[in-house]
């Protein structure tokens, strides 16, 4: 993890963005916004620092007229300089100003400036030979009300990355999902349409909800999660309401619609009477067609029981692929243990962590790893004379053996041959 952290400005904090402005200027270039208009935009619009201990190491500052946001100052020290600080100050200033309604992120640096990858790696697009740089923010002010109206969000970017393990699934949803929706002219030269309804399914707990927000994040698209149960007390009915949000949700310019559960709205129409659902689910069966004939949408739904699935539900021409999630295979494992381990634990065999929670989905793993910091913690604190710094060896084979796996051996057999019947890839 870094030496470093990134937070708001503060005012105390104006004596590190001097020595940012003297190393700047003491290096040769003359920034476009003089002392004066940074420290007022500290003050009075938006500021990120980046601290390594009580040092203010970088910082990222802005300021916003009307629909227009402007990077106004962005500086690292030369002695802290690390890979990541500069791209991580512009992405918090931007999510600091989005609120503000801004349709477009720019930056004005002189012609010396060389840190041009900082700009370019986080989506701006280069301007003319003045180094303009320039970033469309793809949820403007008024998507932004209706969204709040839906209990929607626009999501961090980023969490496409933050997704370790679980590699073929998310290579073949970047091929398959976001390749076509993130390219759309290229896409058309090839004559692919881009996935309009997809359906994930697997055991519980094995991120079918890390990925729908992770690919709304990599699309930096508006990201909504409908709530069967918290529609169900609309005056018209769940059916009323699940129109009227797909509807909301058509003024939307691009969002990533998510149902997680899906099994309780669309779940097989039967019996006589009808049951209460089967109204429900006619319903969705209705919203589809029309949802699918909207550009930038995608339309997730999550399942832990695909078989009780209705079969109109997920025929052709609904969803175009029906993909499974699985539990993680032994370098998944690996990498979902190293991003919970903390750096102050020593002696930890991985590998032999990844051997022991075969069959452990991720939140299982995630279970087992802050168990065993809870336990190093409260250990640390009853012993006045434990000098231990983090977790050992025995606090993860602790929590190993005192976690059970959420998939049972019959699910994970139920989930291959769901694999062979309904899979659509």
């Amino acid at each position: 993890m870094p030496n470093w952290r990134i937070r708001d400005y503060h005012a105390e904090d104006v004596d590190g963005i001097l020595r940012l402005w003297e190393e700047v200027t003491r290096g040769g270039i003359e920034p476009v916004y003089s002392l004066s208009e940074v420290l007022t935009s500290c003050a009075k619009d938006h500021a990120v620092v980046a601290v390594a201990g009580d040092q203010v190491v970088g910082a990222a500052i802005g300021r916003t007229a009307h629909a227009q946001g402007w990077v106004v100052f962005l500086a690292t020290a030369v002695h802290a300089r690390r890979e990541g600080m500069g791209s991580s100050l512009l992405a918090a200033l931007e999510s600091r100003m989005a609120p503000q309604g801004i349709s477009k992120l720019s930056a004005l640096m002189p012609a010396a400036e060389t840190r041009v990858g900082v700009f370019l790696q986080q989506g701006f697009e280069l301007k003319q030979d003045l180094h303009y740089f320039e970033r469309r923010i793809p949820v403007q002010r008024e998507e932004l009300r209706r969204l709040a109206e839906l209990g929607g969000r626009v999501l961090p970017r980023g969490l496409w990355d933050d997704v370790r393990g679980m590699g073929s699934e998310k290579e073949l949803l970047e091929r398959r999902v976001v390749l076509p929706l993130a390219q759309t002219e290229l896409a058309d030269r090839f004559g692919v349409v881009p996935p309009r309804a997809i359906v994930l399914f697997g055991p519980p707990g094995t991120g079918k909800t890390t990925f729908a927000k992770a690919i709304a994040s990599r699309l930096e698209w508006s990201f909504v999660e409908v709530f069967p149960s918290r529609l169900a007390a609309h005056p018209g009915g769940l059916a009323g309401a699940l129109r009227e949000t797909f509807a909301l949700i058509a003024e939307l310019e691009h969002a990533v619609v998510f149902i997680d559960e899906v099994e309780e709205i669309a779940s097989h129409r039967q019996g006589e009477p009808p049951s209460p659902t089967q109204g429900v689910t006619n319903e969705l069966l209705k919203i589809i067609p029309a949802f699918r004939e909207q550009p930038g949408r995608l339309l997730i739904c999550a399942t832990n029981f695909i078989r009780s699935l209705d079969a109109a539900f997920l025929r052709h021409g609904r969803f175009d692929y029906v993909i499974p999630i699985g539990l993680p295979d032994p370098q998944a494992r690996d990498a979902i243990w190293s991003r919970y381990i903390p750096d102050s634990a020593k002696d930890i065999h991985v590998v032999r962590l990844v051997e022991m929670t075969e069959g452990f989905s991720p939140a299982d793993i995630e279970f087992a790893a802050r168990k065993a910091s809870q336990s190093a913690l409260e250990e640390a604190v009853d012993d006045a004379d434990d000098n231990s710094q983090g977790p050992r060896m025995k606090h993860y084979l602790s929590a190993i053996a005192g976690t059970r796996a959420t998939v049972s051996d019959e699910v994970a057999r139920d989930f291959l041959d769901d694999i062979e019947t309904v899979g659509r890839l």
